[in-house]
């Protein structure tokens, strides 16, 4: 359960991209909120966006939608008075992961476009400010809540004060242990690779090609579509790999050396440097993995499993000295949810190719190999996963479960905080509701002055 009180960063997103739609020539002012209007075409166009996206509301979407865009305004110049900023190598990161994510999700960037319904360049323009506004929400919020510490006697006390019906019901969880293996990629895949990048450092030494160009045509990154443009980052953004090369670049002019990462193959340029920073553009191939070369990994896969069966070795130690999943070789395979930090996993939050074998497993087996994709970095690998626990439904209990609870407890101290301070805010910012936008239920009080 991640914490409620960032849940007008959630909707962050819908309303930068439907607001990024309207065109406020000629329009109507629906709300004031300091001295920043909210058009009705800002309000129009969130709702058609949350209606293609499914959002239920609760309440009218027409007085919903503007209290939402509201608070974020409020939000918004607290940060002006705070002098918080989102710090721009952070946000150009967040878009990459963010575009790589829809990419790998659906399919394909012309599938990304259509189920967006504008070309990728635009969309990330509007992600860019999704994702800066967002940070800033949230550093207020954090800055606001910083102070809430959670005892266990606090804990127990709201524990035991809950409803019944108030206690979460926990779905069944797993615990599970993975292996993965990268197919060996034949050597002249990757002298064609190599002879392709080292093509591309020719044209542009030569002039006959701009670098960006060339990113945009062929990169396999999601920086493909600006042209290979990472934006300023540190030296710990980036693999080691990347980072010994591109911090070591000191002319615009020139191509690096080829360079291996796990991702694949880079070249780099250097667009400038900002004190610890660099800016600077990459085009990126992969090998391309054959089907013979994932069916000899899924052989070697086997073998192992066979011998880890056999009692040759525990599945932990081939994880620490065979498995090339750098995220869990060292923490004996266990998976991590990225959501809580912890090693349970409700089913939907498995990877799919995972959460099918997982299926029908008991406690204690090891499956067989199987093809899957490495989201992180966007290739296929062979693994082999063991389910080490499964939790069954159950009514959440302070024993099995207090770090929910606690996290519960937390969310809802923090949340009151926010409550009072939006209200309290609300209340010293001149605030104009427009005839026809007021005959509303608002969430929080003193809108209506």
């Amino acid at each position: 359960m991640k914490n409620k009180i960032i849940g007008i960063g959630v909707a962050i997103f819908c309303v930068a991209m439907s607001m990024a739609q309207s065109n406020n020539v000629i329009d109507e002012v629906a709300w004031v909120v300091g001295d920043e209007p909210i058009y009705k075409s800002d309000i129009e166009a969130m709702y058609s966006q949350m209606q293609y996206d499914g959002t239920v509301f609760d309440g009218s979407p027409y007085c919903v939608i503007p209290e939402q865009l509201a608070v974020e305004k409020l939000y918004l110049h607290q940060a002006k008075l705070d002098t918080i900023e989102a710090p721009e190598a952070m946000v150009q990161q967040s878009v990459d992961k963010r575009l790589n994510f829809f990419i790998a999700n659906l399919g394909s960037k012309e599938r990304v476009e259509e189920h967006f319904r504008k070309p990728l360049p635009i969309l990330r323009e509007q992600l860019i400010e999704v994702m800066r506004t967002q940070y800033i929400v949230q550093q207020v919020q954090e800055s606001l809540t910083k102070d809430v510490k959670a005892t266990p006697g606090d804990v127990r006390k709201y524990f035991n004060n809950l409803e019944e019906d108030s206690i979460p019901y926990i779905p069944l969880q797993v615990e599970a242990q993975i292996i993965t293996l990268n197919p060996v990629i034949p050597q002249q895949e990757i002298d064609d690779v190599k002879s392709r990048l080292r093509d591309y450092t020719d044209r542009v030494n030569r002039g006959e090609s701009e670098f960006s160009t060339l990113a945009i045509m062929y990169s396999e990154d999601g920086s493909a579509m600006q042209g290979g443009e990472l934006g300023f980052h540190g030296r710990a953004d980036f693999v080691p790999e990347f980072s010994n090369v591109a911090f070591n670049l000191n002319d615009p002019k020139k191509v690096s050396k080829i360079v291996e990462t796990e991702y694949g193959y880079h070249i780099i340029q250097l667009i400038e440097k900002r004190g610890d920073q660099i800016n600077c553009r990459h085009i990126l191939l992969r090998p391309k993995v054959s089907q013979k070369d994932l069916e000899d990994a899924v052989v070697r896969l086997d073998s192992l499993r066979k011998e880890i069966i056999r009692d040759k070795f525990t599945f932990e130690d081939a994880a620490r000295y065979v498995s090339q999943d750098k995220d869990t070789r060292y923490n004996k395979g266990f998976m991590v949810n990225v959501v809580n930090g912890s090693t349970r996993f409700e089913m939907q939050d498995l990877p799919q190719e995972v959460s099918r074998k997982i299926e029908t497993m008991k406690i204690g087996d090891i499956s067989e190999p199987f093809v899957m994709i490495d989201q992180a970095r966007n290739k296929e690998v062979v693994a082999i996963v063991k389910l080490s626990n499964r939790i069954e439904g159950h009514r959440a209990t302070l024993s099995d479960d207090y770090n929910l609870i606690k996290e519960m407890y937390e969310n809802y101290q923090k949340e009151n905080i926010i409550s009072e301070w939006i209200e309290k805010k609300i209340k010293d910012t001149y605030v104009r509701i427009e005839d026809g936008w007021n005959d509303c239920e608002f969430k929080y009080g003193g809108w209506m002055k």
